[in-house]
């Protein structure tokens, strides 16, 4: 179903595309048909994969909800004893980090997954069998990590787990080690999803969506994707540095040997504060597509929208200290990040006004159907959160309201009200795209009515309670207190809202259908590309788009992309495809050449789960061998991703020949590694502040410039890591000659070979001065520094020999080098790391002391 919109007055004209042969259509459904059976978890492709990411979120949600109403009945009553207090911290450190690891980062993640292709005008993101381990990676190991909770091995220190609570002397059983392992691991899924993410709306966007035509929705997952890059390596490397510490008695985090525990608290709201972002931005995102579906106006102020979410994104990085007002950090700090928490309010205001007045600027309103129910429940509740979230920015305030329930309030009525309701919006604004039937408007009712009613019954006297005086995280209260009947409210509100996810859940068994062929269709008359006719593979064409609501503005189109009358209405090279596009404008630039369904990604993360839980239970051979199975499973599948220029130039309709492979920076992959090293940028960086951080926590331990390591050996091994970067220079201007191979496939291990021996002299070096990891955060900081750079030399042993045994096996050379360009691109950056840190390490305390 199509409809004008407001903008009809574009119009397009239509290359002559011809008319498709027939069978074209049954060509594309048998390529991208669902495996049977047991190979149906060999799926890769993102309307599978999607669902099943939704699916297992969903599963975490009433998981988690279920904990929430165990410390909810708890409490009810003064003096309770259902729950004693080892399993009352299990469970209420296990409901946070459940809500917030497991259930509402992936939760809107998945939603990315699911929706971004056909948004976009693709076949499926750029690389399936990631999407595919990523998912894998965090069901396996996100079930094996709840299931610690039915054996006393749940993690009980918070989902914050603070330090020194949380180190060896205070918790020497192995529950801390399953969430900082598990989390560390579960974490490394995100980031893959990530970059899925930001490659596939810059590089495989529809001809002619430039920027300024995206989906707001496709510019909040860019955002949010982009903030899990630079945001999740602070706490893989925090939960990292703590491991250390509980295994190996490296004290980054002792203050009696030179370390601190507020570098936990840096390092882990450094990542903790963007996240309540990262998960309402993409939630916002869902409201500016529904209400203009819902309204039948575009939304206003796309451009002001957009820049808000950029500077929601930015400013975030600003707010980590606003959790630390009350740790005594100084004055001129408090100001700073107080008025940093104030000025995020700026963009989360701008957005509300565009919802506003798109609304009024309807030129009728709609009947008020149940995703405009949530959205609306979602104005009242994130509002009502904004507002306490500008009193807790305010440091006299929060001292008094620090680890009280108000905070579970506020973080309540941001968190369930800024996401959950607008995800469920989601859920039923976007069934009928995924599924045969749309989802029931009377039971969608009785779902919102219950839970708006239950979540402020529940929430809204919990502020009151924090201000009586009744502090977070206690399983018992005296009744002498006087919080008993507020608390009971609470209560019957906790039970009001899990009646309504009931409800829901009864709707999706009596009507979600999920299909791979027809859908439900486009019922809410929207404008955007997710909602043409679609099957398995997406939508029958590609369309040229031509402004933000195709669908409102170019007559036809619908018909016209189901007839095949745009770009790759078939299948050219016999296989999966989708068109890569440049980032700006989406000029189409070559056929990507995708994956079908494999059991790699799933042995690959069942081998990286076996690995990270193996070792939180000291079983390391076992571990090993799960490592070296994810390893083995990884190169496998990236064997066969790199089918080189095997064929010429081919047709995507409309007279546009398109190459089937590119090298260098117009590669997918190329981009995918440079995002992957802004990553690895960030965990380093987050090593160098926390150097610095210890530094200005304990300056008499570290050492004075006498005490260093000789210079001769840093000077060693720079110039041990210059020589490499020449080696590895020569081997690329060897790789252009098709009659040099030789001397690339020998100079590949060479520069190995000086990477690792850079390594050892700076090992060396700090070990002849008698400096210990054990002994002092120093001796730790720096250690950890080389074990940094020591896990790059291996990533990049392996990559060498993978790219060598290519060259062997005749898939390298000048017009087939995107793995090696991948691997230039690690080398360079593993060279600039580890000449940072020789600066950092051998002249800081030199020019200090």
């Amino acid at each position: 179903m199509t409809a004008a919109g407001p903008n009809a007055q574009h119009r397009q004209t239509l290359p002559d595309f011809g008319s498709r042969p027939d069978g074209e259509l049954e060509q594309l459904q048998r390529i991208w048909r669902q495996p049977p059976g047991w190979r149906f978890l060999t799926v890769v492709n993102n309307t599978h994969i999607g669902l099943l990411y939704i699916g297992t979120a969903l599963l975490f949600f009433l998981l988690a909800g279920i904990l929430a109403l165990l410390m909810r009945t708890q409490l009810a009553v003064p003096e309770n004893d259902l729950l004693d207090h080892d399993l009352y911290n299990q469970i209420f450190t296990m409901h946070g980090t459940v809500m917030m690891f497991l259930f509402a980062v992936p939760a809107v993640e998945a939603m990315g997954v699911l929706l971004l292709p056909n948004m976009l005008g693709a076949r499926d993101l750029p690389f399936p069998r990631l999407s595919a381990y990523a998912y894998w990676a965090y069901a396996v190991g996100g079930l094996a990590f709840f299931c610690s909770l039915f054996y006393g091995l749940a993690p009980d220190g918070g989902w914050f787990m603070y330090p020194p609570l949380t180190s060896y002397r205070y918790s020497p059983g192995v529950n801390a080690d399953l969430w900082l392992l598990g989390i560390g691991f579960i974490e490394i899924s995100a980031i893959a999803g990530a970059i899925e993410i930001v490659i596939g709306v810059l590089r495989t966007r529809a001809p002619g969506m430039t920027l300024d035509k995206m989906p707001v929705y496709a510019w909040v997952m860019l955002v949010f994707a982009g903030m899990i890059i630079f945001a999740f390596p602070a706490v893989i490397l925090g939960t990292t540095l703590l491991e250390l510490e509980r295994s190996f008695h490296w004290p980054f985090f002792i203050a009696g040997k030179g370390g601190d525990p507020l570098l936990w608290q840096h390092l882990f709201w450094f990542f903790g504060h963007p996240e309540v972002y990262i998960i309402f931005l993409p939630a916002a995102g869902m409201v500016s597509m529904i209400i203009p579906a819902m309204t039948g106006t575009p939304l206003v102020g796309y451009r002001m929208v957009v820049l808000a979410l950029i500077g929601t994104g930015f400013l975030s990085f600003g707010l980590w200290v606003h959790h630390m007002f009350a740790t005594g950090i100084p004055q001129l700090s408090l100001s700073f990040f107080s008025a940093a928490s104030m000025a995020v309010t700026i963009p989360s205001g701008i957005q509300m006004f565009a919802w506003i007045a798109t609304i009024a600027a309807a030129r009728r309103m709609r009947p008020l159907k149940v995703p405009m129910l949530f959205v609306l429940g979602f104005f009242f509740i994130f509002v009502l959160g904004g507002l306490t979230g500008v009193m807790v920015a305010v440091v006299p305030f929060d001292w008094q309201a620090h680890d009280t329930y108000f905070i579970v309030a506020h973080l309540h009525y941001v968190l369930f009200g800024g996401m959950v309701f607008p995800l469920f919006g989601a859920f039923y604004f976007w069934a009928p795209f995924v599924s045969a039937r749309p989802l029931s408007e009377r039971l969608g009712r009785w779902a919102f009515g219950l839970m708006f009613v239950g979540f402020n019954v529940a929430f809204f006297p919990m502020h009151i309670t924090g201000l009586a005086g009744m502090p977070r995280r206690v399983y018992t209260y005296s009744e002498s207190l006087g919080w008993g009947s507020l608390n009971m409210v609470s209560t019957i509100g906790a039970y009001v809202i899990a009646a309504g996810v009931l409800v829901f859940l009864i709707d999706l068994a009596l009507h979600f259908r999920p299909t791979g062929g027809k859908n439900a269709g486009n019922i809410w008359s929207a404008g955007t590309l997710e909602w043409l006719p679609s099957y398995s593979h997406g939508t029958r064409s590609i369309p040229i788009v031509t402004s933000r609501e195709p669908l409102w503005d170019q007559p036809g189109l619908a018909e016209h992309v189901d007839a095949g009358r745009y770009h790759l209405p078939n299948a050219p090279t016999g296989g999966r495809e989708t068109i890569v596009s440049s980032p700006i404008d989406a000029r189409p630039q070559y056929l990507l050449q995708m994956p079908g369904p494999s059991w790699l990604p799933l042995l690959a993360a069942l081998g990286t789960a076996g690995f990270f839980l193996l070792l939180t239970v000291r079983l390391v051979v076992p571990a090993i061998a799960c490592g070296a199975l994810a390893v083995a499973m990884t190169l496998w599948w990236m064997w066969n991703t790199d089918p080189g220029p095997s064929q010429p130039p081919v047709d995507i309709g409309g007279g546009i020949m398109l190459p089937v492979y590119l090298n260098g920076g117009s590669s997918h992959s190329w981009w995918a590694m440079v995002i992957l090293l802004m990553v690895s940028g960030s965990v380093f960086g987050s090593l160098l502040f926390s150097y610095l951080f210890l530094w200005t926590a304990a300056p008499g331990g570290w050492p004075a410039g006498d005490a260093l390591p000789a210079p001769a050996w840093p000077m060693a091994s720079a110039a041990l890591l210059l020589t490499s970067g020449g080696c590895i220079a020569y081997a690329g201007r060897r790789l252009n000659s098709a009659a040099a191979q030789w001397p690339f496939r020998l100079a590949m291990p060479a520069a190995i070979a000086l990477l690792a021996a850079a390594l050892g002299a700076e090992f060396h070096g700090q070990w002849r001065t008698g400096l210990r990891p054990q002994d002092s955060g120093y001796g730790a900081v720096i250690y950890t520094l080389i074990g940094l750079q020591g896990f790059f030399v291996a990533v990049l042993l392996a990559m060498g020999s993978y790219t060598v045994a290519r060259s062997l096996a005749g898939l390298l050379g000048a017009q087939r080098r995107v793995t090696f360009d991948n691997t230039l691109l690690l080398w360079y950056y593993t060279l600039a790391q580890g000449l940072i840190g020789l600066a950092l390490v051998h002249l800081f305390p030199r020019l200090i002391g």
